[in-house]
């Protein structure tokens, strides 16, 4: 990839966030104050450097963004009010756009209308699929799964999987090339990328880095509880969804039932608390607030109020009421994880512990022995 200057960065990077990467002086207090940055990750001022010269190549090859986990102690100590966290937020927006070859990112990043149609639209066909393809409505008693036979909702289950994996997983392998494409005359054998994989798997299920951020892990617990949640849930519909979905009313310490109430219960306090947050604008965290922060936040808690309120019908037996909010609860849910999940802030959960992975896979090959390194070459 070549370091070319891209004059229109500037005011490509300005439609991704309330900001203006022109009033930093490169002073390099942020870096100072960040407790995270290092010889290996100098962020936000890194960053903010190829923003104003117009590095476009260099931003892509860079995986600060994702090593910045937003405290606000750099914008809190910022000499010219620069808003250097926001920055990276925005280059989190910015980078996520770059990554999804649909165009579809960027698309609902810089327009509320194409991420409200996008939501409407699968919506719409999960709500046709329903009006069109139902079983028989019971309405003596409550028979979900006479109206949404589980063989159907597994199949759609993993035809959504398929999807959202396709799109995932693609979208992560153009991050990884950007990222690893400024270190050709680096020795990266498959066995040290291998070796790394639980890198990934680690950062993922605990976001520790987060914990290194500030005193107050208050922000990291709560993220730590929705992921959990959200994880469990997701769990427990792609994988247990026939001893979920079930016309059996388990009792209440059955599994399935105890962690669809602790995942139903952490979604909701976590989305609320977060929804509140961003009103109150509580703290630099959330000073701004894009649109875009707010879709995935709201679903979530839609889903999750219809998903709790599905339960409490059907424990009641009210047919009807079960039925028809089931097919509510998924016309929410499915655009959720079809839109929100790959296209939008809520991919940061593949890419996060996917950036932390490849800095560590860099850093070790740099460690390398260099005669290794000189042999590889003579032989290349």
């Amino acid at each position: 990839m070549k370091n070319r200057v891209d004059p229109d960065l500037h005011r490509d990077f300005s439609k991704f966030g309330n900001i203006d990467v022109s009033t930093c002086m490169n002073c390099g207090n942020c870096t100072a104050t960040c407790s995270l940055a290092d010889e290996t990750a100098s962020f936000p001022r890194r960053d903010i450097h190829y923003l104003q010269v117009g590095l476009r190549d260099k931003l892509l090859q860079s995986a600060d963004p994702w090593l910045c986990y937003y405290c606000g102690d750099c914008s809190e100590s910022c000499p010219r009010d620069a808003n250097p966290g926001e920055i990276m937020m925005a280059a989190r927006r910015y980078l996520t756009s770059q990554y999804d070859w649909t165009g579809l990112a960027k698309r609902m990043y810089v327009s509320k209308a194409w991420e409200i149609g996008a939501i409407a639209f699968v919506g719409l066909i999960v709500a046709a699929l329903f009006y069109f393809l139902h079983g028989p409505m019971v309405t003596g008693h409550v028979e979900l799964n006479t109206f949404a036979p589980v063989e159907w909702v597994e199949f759609g289950d993993l035809i959504m999987a398929a999807i959202l994996s396709v799109f995932l997983l693609s979208n992560a392998y153009r991050m990884l090339r950007f990222i690893m494409s400024g270190e050709q005359g680096l020795r990266l054998p498959i066995s040290l990328y291998i070796k790394e994989l639980p890198t990934i798997v680690t950062h993922f299920a605990t976001q520790r880095r987060w914990r290194q951020c500030s005193a107050d892990h208050s922000h990291w617990l709560r993220h730590f509880l929705l992921v959990s949640g959200y994880v469990t849930m997701l769990t427990l519909i792609l994988v247990f969804l026939r001893w979920f979905q079930t016309d059996i009313v388990h009792p209440i310490w059955h599994p399935t039932r105890l962690l669809g109430y602790y995942a139903t219960g952490v979604l909701l306090y976590a989305t609320v608390a977060m929804m509140i947050s961003r009103i109150k604008k509580s703290g630099e965290i959330h000073k701004f607030t894009e649109p875009s922060d707010w879709g995935f936040l709201i679903l979530l808690f839609l889903t999750s109020l219809t998903g709790i309120a599905v339960h409490l019908f059907r424990i009641a037996d009210w047919p009807l009421l079960t039925y028809y909010t089931y097919v509510i609860h998924l016309v929410i849910a499915v655009p959720m994880l079809i839109v929100e999940v790959p296209f939008g802030k809520w991919a940061h959960l593949l890419y996060r512990p996917l950036a932390v992975y490849l800095t560590n896979v860099k850093e070790k090959a740099k460690a390398l022995p260099v005669k290794e390194e000189v042999k590889v070459a003579i032989t290349a």
